[in-house]
C-alpha cells in the first residue's frame, strides 16, 4: 500500500496491484481492477474509477488543467493509455496506446481504437467507434454487450490475481460462469433496446 496517497478512497476494488502508484483524491469503485505499473494522479480535482473498470498495464490517469477525470462502470482501458483530464461514459474500450486530452467527453458503449488521440475538448456521442489523428466517430454501433463482457471477463481474472490465480482465462468453471453473465448482459441490453 505504499504507492497510495492518504487521500485514495477505495470502495471494494478487486484488485490492485503492488507497483500500481495512487495519489491525490482518487477514488476506485467496487469490482474495480488497477494493473501493473499504473499511474493515478490528482493533485488537484479528483479522479473517479467507476464498478468494474479495469485500468491495465502501464496506464497514466492524471487530472488536466481544468477538469478532474471521470470513467465511468465497466469500462476497459487497456495498455499504456493515457487520460489526461477527461470523461469517458459506462461500458467503454480505450484501445491501446490511445490518449483523451482534457476536457474530451467519450459517451456510453463506445470503442476508441487503439493508437487513437482526442484533442481536447473533443466529443464522442455513445455507442460510437472512435479513430485516429485526431479521433473522429467512424462508424456508429452500440457496444454495451461486448465491452461489458470485457469488463467481466477482467473482474474474474482480477479476482483471480487477487487470490494468487493467474490462469483465470483458462478456468472451466469461471468460463461457464462468464457465458450464464453473458446471456444476463444480453437480457439487459435487450430491455434497454426495448425501452428506447
Amino acid at each position: 500500500m505504499s504507492g497510495f496517497g492518504p487521500d485514495v478512497t477505495l470502495n471494494d476494488p478487486a484488485f490492485i496491484h503492488p507497483t500500481a502508484l495512487l495519489y491525490g483524491k482518487v477514488h476506485v469503485d467496487k469490482d474495480a481492477s488497477i494493473w501493473p505499473n499504473t499511474v493515478v494522479r490528482a493533485e488537484n480535482y479528483d479522479v473517479v474509477i467507476g464498478e468494474g473498470t479495469n485500468i491495465q498495464d502501464f496506464v497514466m490517469i492524471h487530472v488536466g488543467g481544468g477538469t478532474g477525470t471521470r470513467i465511468g462502470s465497466h469500462c476497459s482501458i487497456t495498455h499504456h493509455c493515457t487520460i489526461h483530464g477527461a470523461t469517458i461514459g459506462d461500458n467503454c474500450l480505450i484501445g491501446i496506446n490511445a490518449t483523451i486530452m482534457d476536457g474530451a467527453v467519450v459517451g456510453n458503449n463506445c470503442i476508441v481504437a487503439g493508437g487513437s488521440f482526442l484533442k481536447e475538448g473533443t466529443v464522442i456521442p455513445d455507442n460510437s467507434i472512435v479513430m485516429g489523428m485526431p479521433g473522429k466517430v467512424t462508424k456508429e454501433r452500440n457496444n454495451y454487450v461486448a465491452n461489458k463482457m470485457n469488463a467481466i471477463l477482467y473482474i474474474h481474472n482480477a479476482r483471480g490475481f487477487a487470490n494468487g490465480k493467474h490462469r483465470t482465462w483458462d478456468d472451466p468453471e469461471i468460463l461457464k460462469l462468464v457465458n450464464a453473465q453473458r446471456v444476463e448482459v444480453e437480457a439487459e441490453f435487450a430491455a434497454l433496446e426495448a425501452a428506447q
